[in-house]
């Protein structure tokens, strides 16, 4: 059995900036604001959410291999 990560570094494409986040269990995050330069992140084409995009870990549904959003 795997475990599921919850946490996630977030890199903010814009300006570099780096945040720990929490990922939700069971929903995706379409969007985010940078802490530091207030840059609104959406996903990128093909990827389900943020942390799939830029994040260091993927979302919980894609570490389970399971249909995400």
């Amino acid at each position: 059995m795997t475990t599921i990560q919850l946490l996630s570094i977030v890199t903010c494409p814009a300006c570099g900036f780096q945040k720990e986040e929490t990922m939700p269990e069971n929903t995706c995050s379409f969007f985010y604001e940078c802490t530091h330069c207030k840059h609104i992140i959406k996903p990128k084409k093909g990827d389900c959410c943020i942390f799939c995009s830029y994040g260091s870990v993927k979302c919980p549904p894609e570490q389970k291999r399971e249909k995400c959003c």
